[in-house]
């Protein structure tokens, strides 16, 4: 099963060329397909990115919110807006594809005023939700130590993802975990695609722009993950 995975493609969806999804059986997208906080013109965002998701020419194609895609959180775009234009929408929940289970959920520690994030002392609950059968973990944000480096707000370099999702997925057998929110930046490299402790795990921060420099547009394709 090949799997192009995407994420954090904050209105630049439109850039992707559709040579990119040449073979591929499933995409990815872990959150972060809009920009703004306002929820009402996150919605236009959010909408414009469905109708042109809806026409990329994979057969399955999933969603998983971030914590840019406050028009969801709001419940001003819906689970339905993504399955009535043929696009699987996960949150905290999962399905059978084929051989592999998929399971999806959008939570981020709590940082700023933003869309699905929680306290880091309760995610743990959220990760105790996935299940033990799961192959494919969706998830907006890394677990910690990760492909997850960022600057504080001293500009002194940190792992920022979550220890209880890194705790969660080393107990677990999954063959990838997807995600993305902490993007490239000046000197730090997070995007691509880890190993970690002798696993066969594959570990995918698949961000497609470049922290601070959106201007820049698309700077990364995403991931080809083969499971």
């Amino acid at each position: 099963m090949k799997i192009l995975h995407i994420s954090d493609t904050h209105s630049f969806h439109g850039l992707f060329p559709m040579s990119r999804f040449e073979g591929v059986d499933i995409v990815i997208h872990s959150g972060d397909c809009s920009n703004y906080r306002e929820p009402y013109k996150n919605e236009q965002e959010v909408s414009n990115f469905i109708a042109w998701y809806s026409i990329v020419p994979v057969a399955v194609k999933i969603y998983v919110a971030g914590n840019h895609d406050t028009s969801i959180e709001r419940g001003l775009i819906t689970k339905k807006d993504f399955t009535d234009n043929g696009i699987i929408y996960l949150q905290n929940e999962g399905l059978q594809i084929g051989d592999n289970y998929f399971y999806g959920s959008p939570h981020t520690p709590t940082f700023g005023d933003w869309a699905f994030m929680k306290s880091r002392h309760k995610l743990y609950k959220v990760w105790e939700g996935i299940p033990e059968n799961t192959d494919v973990l969706i998830v907006h944000g890394p677990p910690k130590g990760i492909l997850d480096i960022s600057e504080d707000r001293y500009h002194n370099l940190e792992m920022c993802g979550c220890s209880a999702l890194r705790k969660r997925v080393e107990k677990m057998n999954l063959k990838a975990v997807c995600f993305g929110h902490i993007h490239d930046s000046d000197g730090v490299s997070n995007q691509g695609v880890a190993r970690i402790g002798g696993k066969d795990t594959i570990y995918s921060n698949a961000t497609c722009v470049f922290d601070g420099r959106f201007d820049k547009g698309l700077t990364s394709y995403g991931n080809i993950i083969n499971i």
